[in-house]
């Protein structure tokens, strides 16, 4: 539920590589997991400005530092070399993806090399997904022990650099121990805390009561609050991602050499 009026106004051209090896090499990444790239639970619902507001430059928003547009090597070098407030979660910090046109490519050239068995299909297509620069840093988990906030931070494929598209913070202040009149006391408490601390940061909302939007074009960078998380998001640079792969991965699939 969003935060509403009632808690006060929240590739590259790829080069061709021979695969019949690639198979069989050790794909040592066991410190993190590796998922097929999908679809995320984003919409463009369509958003327009108060009357009165003004744009604004969500592009210079950042959650704990963190910025739209920012290099995967820019965000591991502010949580894994410095120490601060949030820090990668103990187990699967860092999800790498293979985009899933690319992925249908590695999987047909596996299956021209006579390699069939899921185990060693998933393997060939895996190594030969990092040996081509095709398996990127998808997302980042960080966590905050003390107070159990969390923010995912998830970026665009190498084809994009492999920078910042949406971040994603979390705090339990939705949270409720129990029923009683003071759980719901405190609750209430904990979320006009959390929305004044968003409301001193950002601004007041110039997109209903819960969004800060750059345009009215919902595929240019906005930030949305709810109780308790704040989305700061650029679906424009996440579609322009997902469509380079699927034309670089079109133009780079490697058919049988037909000849008639």
């Amino acid at each position: 539920m969003r935060i509403g009026i009632y808690f006060l106004p929240v590739l590259f051209s790829m080069a061709i590589v021979m695969p019949i090896r690639a198979a069989t090499d050790d794909f040592a990444f066991d410190n993190f997991t590796i998922t097929e790239s999908g679809d995320t639970d984003l919409n463009a619902a369509s958003v327009s400005l108060n009357s009165g507001a003004q744009p604004i430059t969500v592009n210079n928003f950042d959650i704990a530092g963190i910025m739209l547009g920012m290099s995967y090597d820019d965000v591991e070098t502010l949580f894994f070399k410095t120490k601060g407030l949030y820090s990668p979660r103990r187990e699967n910090s860092i999800i790498y993806s293979i985009q899933k046109d690319w992925k249908y490519n590695l999987d047909y050239e596996c299956r021209q090399q006579g390699i069939y068995a899921p185990a060693e299909l998933d393997q060939c297509v895996k190594t030969l997904a990092r040996d081509r620069g095709l398996l990127y840093a998808a997302e980042l988990h960080l966590v905050r022990e003390n107070t159990g906030e969390t923010i995912v931070v998830y970026f665009t494929s190498n084809a994009s650099d492999n920078v910042v598209w949406r971040v994603l913070y979390n705090n339990d202040v939705n949270e409720i121990e129990g029923d009683h009149e003071k759980f719901a006391d405190q609750r209430e408490k904990k979320i006009l805390a959390f929305w004044q601390g968003v409301l001193d940061k950002y601004g007041a909302p110039n997109s209903g009561t819960d969004k800060w939007i750059s345009t009215n074009n919902a595929y240019d960078p906005m930030m949305t609050a709810y109780y308790g998380s704040l989305d700061l998001v650029d679906n424009g640079l996440n579609a322009s991602d997902m469509a380079k792969n699927v034309q670089q991965a079109r133009e780079n699939f490697q058919a049988k050499p037909y000849a008639f």
